[in-house]
């Protein structure tokens, strides 16, 4: 296993900044004993906001890489990279977070569970709850997996009235899981399956039926099983999507369906461009343009949320090119079984993405290859930096967990989820 002196160095930085990340709540507690406007104060917040600790230490890391390699290699090195990924979020999350997106979204939403509710005679709250964990992962496959989660996270936000630590956690481990594993019903929209597609020839056809369906029954089951474990505190702490139809939009102007359509046709445009730097990039500022003049259409737009999300990810695709010299070997020496399941631990500490990715550049078999993607996508959920759209989903919900969200629980709440999604798409 042969590797640099930069190599080490770049898998150090990257082991301190994931030690980093479930240490962030302790930190942000930390912060509060300071005054509010001390620079001490100030610097344990940030040091505490989660999205923000990959790029810290891969700032930190590129310092060290400019003393080692010069300012030159280092520039070389920045150009070998690609940040579509977190552009594409970037505008994806404003986009799909306007008032327009949202309500339609809701709407839609609501008319299958009313319809469900009418035909089976199941409580509202709960009817709400299943369908929008279902249909909202799953709409990742078509709408990429990045646009789902924040809408989904959207209606759960404003679902979600008091705060319950039990209910959330579990609440957002499945949305989690779910997102991840929900983009499995194409080959374009779940970022793990997109990595390796092309390259190993896998198109609709075998994606649906070697994944998809087993993904979709995995998201059923865990929909229904947090559902039905947590019907009572959904009663106690949640309000029906009628209720927050009403709430929305009472003392908001109604909004045109022409700008809705305009949303639509802008979310699509992104989406189908979303491979295209720059040809999503400039639908995105031409978007821009349309919402200024649809204020009144619109709530403040979510820039800083979203960039934020963007700086995360970015942060952790600096990294992924020094973790080649340990993932590469190791997937490679790993039997099916055995990498299946180490695909599924490994992808809690590693991009799921990045890590089919390296995957690709390994000579597997085919039921080597099945593991792999079946393994990181099942693993998607157990911590944040699993799957890159969890960010995102953590950025709407993240007022939901006073002090932050503390990384240990997630894993905990997760493993139930994690272990369905393991059954369905190993064992079906």
């Amino acid at each position: 296993m042969a590797f640099t002196t930069l190599e080490l160095i770049g898998t150090i930085f990257f082991a301190v900044a994931v030690i980093h990340t479930f240490m962030v709540g302790k930190i942000l507690h930390w912060s509060h004993k300071f005054p509010k406007d001390s620079m001490t104060s100030g610097v344990l917040h940030l040091l505490g906001e989660i999205e923000a600790v990959f790029a810290i230490w891969a700032s930190l890391f590129m310092v060290v890489y400019i003393s080692m390699e010069g300012w030159t290699s280092a520039i070389t090195y920045q150009n070998s990279l690609d940040f579509t990924e977190p552009f594409f979020i970037f505008a994806i999350m404003v986009v799909c977070s306007t008032r327009p997106i949202l309500t339609v979204a809701r709407q839609g939403i609501l008319e299958l569970s009313t319809w469900i509710q009418k035909i089976l005679k199941t409580p509202a709250v709960t009817t709400d709850m299943a369908v929008v964990m279902i249909l909202g992962p799953l709409a990742g496959s078509f709408i990429t997996e990045p646009a789902a989660m924040t809408v989904t996270a959207f209606m759960l936000n404003a679902m979600l009235q008091k705060e319950s630590n039990k209910l959330i956690y579990a609440l957002i481990a499945v949305l989690f899981v779910n997102v991840s594993i929900g983009g499995a019903l194409t080959p374009f929209a779940a970022p793990p399956i997109l990595m390796v597609a092309s390259k190993w020839g896998w198109d609709f056809n075998f994606v649906f039926t070697h994944l998809g369906w087993k993904a979709a029954v995995a998201v059923i089951i865990n929909a229904l099983g947090l559902v039905l474990l947590f019907k009572n505190d959904f009663k106690k702490n949640c309000i029906t999507l009628r209720e927050v139809e009403n709430r929305m939009s009472g003392g908001q102007k109604s909004i045109p369906w022409q700008v809705t359509l305009i949303h639509l046709a802008f979310l699509a445009g992104i989406v189908i461009t979303g491979h295209y730097r720059n040809a999503f990039v400039g639908i995105f500022l031409l978007f821009l343009g349309v919402a200024s003049v649809t204020t009144r259409y619109q709530d403040s737009l979510r820039l800083k949320e979203s960039l934020l999300v963007s700086l995360f990810l970015g942060g952790i695709i600096q990294f992924g090119a020094f973790q080649k010299w340990w993932l590469a070997p190791l997937l490679s020496r790993m039997d099916d079984v055995v990498l299946f399941k180490g695909a599924t631990l490994l992808t809690a500490i590693t991009d799921n993405a990045a890590l089919t990715y390296l995957g690709s550049q390994v000579d597997l078999s085919d039921a080597s290859k099945y593991a792999l993607v079946a393994g990181a996508l099942a693993g998607g959920g157990l911590t944040i930096i699993a799957n890159a759209p969890n960010a995102a989903g953590y950025s709407v919900l993240s007022h939901k967990f006073p002090g932050g969200i503390k990384p240990l629980n997630l894993l905990i709440a997760a493993l139930a989820p994690t272990a369905v999604a393991i059954v369905c798409l190993w064992m079906l």
